[in-house]
């Protein structure tokens, strides 16, 4: 347990910003599953609408550094491959 007092608000401050990236990411894998789920379901549209929501979500994971930008355009590739799969 840090003694200065400077040393103790970084440990408050890194858990309250551990919190908030740990909601963030969370609240990503959960717009993915509705993304995978609308394209299980076989409704296009509603595909395609949680395909707009989902890349969003990805790009702004992306802008606050939660995911690398290779591995949001992977994601975004892999989306897009599925919605264009749907028959």
């Amino acid at each position: 347990m840090p003694n200065i007092k400077s040393a103790k608000k970084r440990v408050l401050v890194n858990a309250t910003k551990a919190m908030n990236n740990q909601m963030a990411k969370s609240a990503l894998k959960t717009t993915l599953k509705k993304f995978d789920a609308a394209v299980a379901g076989g409704d296009k549209a509603q595909a395609a609408q949680a395909y707009a929501t989902a890349v969003k979500a990805v790009d702004q994971a992306a802008a606050k550094h939660l995911l690398h930008k290779n591995n949001a355009a992977n994601k975004k590739s892999k989306m897009t491959i599925k919605l264009n799969g749907m028959a």
